[in-house]
């Protein structure tokens, strides 16, 4: 190992530790608090994705306990993982020295620079296994090109899977993979030989419990994620499309994103050229998803997370990039990246800065929960609730890890009813009903013999109201939207007896 490559390795390792540290110290977002849930109701498949980010909570949490550390304790790993792949897979596809070393260390520091990795390896969502599923994938297509045999597809089927398993969207790579073949000329054989079409059966077997479980739910999931598909709205695609650009410049860093946008369409021009299967790669795991996106946009708005899957490739292409002015920019890339990427760490962990909620979605997603749960629990007790309840799955999973409610904490909705998670025997029983301000008072009343508004609560960030919240005594029946029990952090399910 050449002296910078230790010296990378060392930062690398230095930035993994950085990032647990912030995963510890920062709290849990909502989504981040239901995919716990998640985790302690394992299933097959769940309304809103597949089941990898429960299985890696679950991993995280035996590791390092029912803490935030516990929770994303698998992000920060597999991106130091992840990095080290992409080097390899750089390596292999564009080997030869580059302007500040190795096209893979320069790859893997693009990528790393980023919002969206830095922020996606300190919070754990469906998008963290995907990423490094996909980058996995990557690696052994790389392998593929480069002239490896058959069995690199059997690995490649079992990485497709498991990414298609931690998010609908690994969909694309399939895709991906299926027009590289097509169209590169030295790739195409692969198509009559047997290899390809088995890991494609090792696909489909690791994500087939998945299409079970849909199958034994009324494809609730399939139905939820696919029915987007069908979004329709040309009046206003000039503000998504606006939208989804201005995001990705902002969650890439703008730098960075010219790099990728750049080196994309360096693999494009390669690729329509010559047919070489490392650009032509390149070209189809970028070209392809973003085609889509682009497509989605045009009906309907494209989450900022989405195209996350885009810069894996677009990373390696981008050092293939030649020419005085790229050496110029790739220090200030990296650094307006890693800079950006630094002042979130600090906002997510101190919050050092008193920003309004309204222009902070750090504060947003993660201040002022205990102060919340703490308002709740002097409500529940004044009021003699047996049980803390919420419509919103996000509110309810907060409050469920909060040990400050002393009560059971149950939630309500329909999603809940494909969980297995026990059901509230409410009928009969007074609770309090937690309900956010933004979903107005059209209270489901299904569930609710009675149900009566006694008052407001907030949470709070230094004195600045991030959410208000209406608090309702409910009394309970036999009938409606389902209510179902949510496992606490200290001891486990919590019985609504």
């Amino acid at each position: 190992m050449t002296p910078s490559n230790r010296t990378l390795l060392a930062g690398l390792a230095a930035l993994t530790l950085l990032r647990l540290v912030v995963a510890a110290w920062a709290p849990l977002a909502p989504d981040e608090a239901y995919y716990w849930v998640w985790s302690r109701a394992l299933a097959p498949g769940y309304l809103d994705h597949p089941p990898m980010v429960a299985l890696w909570i679950r991993a995280g949490t035996w590791l390092a306990g029912d803490t935030a550390l516990g929770v994303r304790l698998l992000g920060p790993l597999s991106v130091a993982l992840g990095s080290l792949l992409l080097a390899d897979a750089a390596e292999i596809l564009l080997p030869g020295p580059g302007v500040y070393g190795q096209a893979g260390w320069r790859a893997a520091a693009l990528l790393n620079a980023t919002l969206l990795v830095g922020a996606g390896a300190v919070i754990m969502t469906p998008d963290t296994p995907l990423l490094f599923f996909w980058t996995l994938s990557l690696w052994t297509l790389a392998r593929i090109a480069a002239g490896g045999g058959g069995a690199w597809f059997i690995a490649l089927g079992l990485a497709a899977g498991l990414a298609l398993a931690s998010k609908y969207t690994a969909i694309l790579l399939g895709a991906g993979v299926g027009a590289w073949l097509l169209l590169t000329p030295r790739m195409r054989p692969w198509l009559a030989r047997p290899a390809p079409w088995l890991g494609l059966v090792v696909a489909g077997a690791v994500f087939s419990p998945v299409v079970l479980w849909n199958a034994s739910h009324g494809w609730a999931s399939f139905l939820k994620q696919g029915g987007r598909a069908g979004d329709w709205s040309p009046s206003r695609a000039l503000t998504f499309l606006g939208e989804l650009l201005g995001s990705q410049a902002g969650l890439v860093t703008p730098l960075v994103f010219l790099f990728c946008a750049a080196g994309t369409g360096l693999a494009a021009r390669q690729a329509w050229r010559a047919r070489e299967p490392g650009w032509t790669l390149l070209a189809a795991l970028t070209l392809l998803p973003a085609a889509v996106f682009v497509q989605h946009a045009i009906g309907d708005r494209v989450q900022g997370n989405w195209p996350a899957i885009v810069y894996p490739a677009a990373a390696i292409a981008a050092t293939g990039l030649e020419g005085s002015r790229w050496r110029r920019l790739f220090r200030p890339a990296l650094a307006l990246g890693f800079g950006l990427t630094a002042l979130v760490y600090l906002q997510a962990s101190l919050s050092p800065f008193p920003l309004p909620a309204r222009l902070d979605p750090v504060t947003r997603l993660l201040r002022g929960w205990p102060g919340l749960a703490q308002q709740i629990a002097a409500a529940a007790q004044r009021d003699g609730a047996a049980f803390v309840v919420a419509d919103q799955y996000g509110t309810a999973a907060e409050l469920a890890r909060a040990p400050e409610i002393g009560v059971p904490v149950l939630a309500t909705g329909a999603r809940w009813a494909l969980f297995g998670l026990p059901p509230a025997p409410v009928a009969g029983r007074q609770g309090l009903l937690v309900r956010s301000l933004r979903r107005g008072d059209d209270v489901d009343v299904s569930p609710w013999a009675d149900i009566v508004e006694i008052g407001r609560v907030g949470r709070d960030n230094g004195g600045d109201t991030v959410e208000g919240y209406r608090l309702y005594r409910v009394r309970g029946r036999d009938a409606g939207t389902p209510v179902v029990v949510l496992p606490r952090v200290a001891s486990g399910p919590v019985s609504a007896h």
